[in-house]
């Protein structure tokens, strides 16, 4: 493994402001190949999909090589990759197509752990037709998840559950999640919006049957991915215009794509294969090695905020699960994590303080909806962003 952090983030134009991040969980700064990549696809002959024109061709071949890119990053079927202007998009328009088959005496599972992106849609759909929701809980003392199984049953259509939590980190076994579902017959969502950005993913080995994430979370820009099996999507048949096309995926494509973006995205997809510069071989094996370095070099510095902030009066970190993401969520016992929040600003360094619309999962907790101050590392984090951080943790309580 070669990771070079202090080179990487020469890559990173915002990085020159002098801002600590830690911030990502809510959104990743941008390498300048993303930035080219955006403005290249804007700046040359582009066009509504096709085959005649220059444009044409190349708004297609951006489409093809965005699909191709991110089902590398998911180990996922490029026929499967659906793009919209958001994960909570794709989540409702997916909601909404499932709930047509749905009626009184089906259930769906959603969980206290997730972003109300993964919940809210599949509620406000199980309402419309009259299925019943059902609710898996988490252990607030250690942030793990509920075992599913009890809450299965043979009236199961689907269960909806994050591949990690925004807020506290908490990665739940998501391939045994899946064994209980299928053997109940239903079928499995997965948001894994927050994991994407930390470690290797395996939609298959996961089991997901549906696996959403957002590309401005891991270095890309803002747009929404849904993956799935291409044999599964067309048995769905969303709302879509009369004359739009009915293929898999573009049935579940509103409207026309944003080509800059996914040009953008395929270079996040290549900048990420190119983090560990001693990997060689395909993209899909350049990134399973390169999203493992990342959470190499991420894991030792979770563990250095974590082993000083068990030193600070008055301060206690909410994420303790066994499995996580290198993502802090820190409570005060005599400070307003907003005056934290503020605090930290005013030296330059990103700590925002919120439930970061994981609002089940910050009431359970006790929060309520103002949530708490939350620390996330990145792939461009690096000891120096931590020790401006702790200097300034450890001022602020006073210590």
């Amino acid at each position: 493994m070669s990771y070079d952090v202090a080179a990487l983030r020469r890559r990173f134009p915002a990085l020159r402001a002098g801002i600590a991040h830690f911030d990502g969980p809510g959104g990743s700064q941008v390498p300048d190949a993303v930035a080219g990549a955006v403005a290249g696809a804007l700046t040359s002959p582009l066009a509504n999909r096709g085959t005649v024109t220059s444009g044409e061709r190349a708004a297609d071949g951006i489409v093809g090589s965005a699909r191709a890119a991110m089902a590398d990053l998911l180990g996922a079927d490029p026929r499967g990759i659906v793009f919209g202007r958001s994960m909570t998009a794709l989540t409702f328009d997916l909601a909404r197509t499932l709930a047509a088959g749905w009626g009184p005496g089906d259930e769906i599972v959603v969980t206290r752990l997730d972003h109300d992106a993964n919940i809210r849609p599949w509620v406000l759909a199980a309402g419309a037709v009259g299925a019943t929701v059902r609710w898996l809980d988490f252990d607030p003392d250690t942030g793990e998840l509920d075992d599913v199984a009890p809450l299965l049953s043979g009236r199961t259509r689907l269960v909806a559950v994050t591949a990690a939590s925004n807020l506290i980190g908490t990665k739940p076994d998501i391939a045994a999640i899946a064994a209980s579902v299928h053997a109940a017959g239903a079928l499995l969502m997965v948001d894994g919006v927050h994991r994407t950005a930390h470690e290797p993913v395996d939609v298959r080995a996961l089991g997901a049957d549906f696996y959403a994430c957002s590309p401005y979370k891991f270095l890309g820009p803002h747009c929404g991915v849904l993956a799935a099996d291409p044999a599964l999507l067309e048995t769905l048949h969303p709302a879509k215009l009369a004359p739009s096309s009915d293929a898999v995926p573009e049935r579940f494509e509103l409207g026309t794509l944003p080509y800059e973006l996914l040009a953008g995205t395929t270079a996040a997809v290549d900048f990420l294969a190119g983090l560990d510069p001693a990997a060689g071989g395909d993209r899909r094996g350049r990134l399973l090695a390169s999203m493992s370095a990342v959470a190499e070099h991420e894991e030792p510095l979770r563990r250095r905020i974590e082993d000083h902030l068990a030193g600070l009066p008055g301060v206690a970190v909410r994420s303790r699960a066994a499995s996580r993401t290198p993502t802090l969520l820190v409570t005060f016992d005599d400070h307003d994590p907003a005056d934290a929040y503020r605090y930290l600003a005013g030296l330059r360094i990103a700590a925002p303080s919120a439930s970061f619309y994981a609002l089940e999962c910050s009431r359970r907790l006790g929060l309520g909806d103002a949530g708490s101050l939350r620390l996330g590392l990145a792939c461009y984090t690096d000891d120096d962003d931590v020790d401006r951080l702790l200097t300034g943790l450890s001022a602020f309580v006073g210590a």
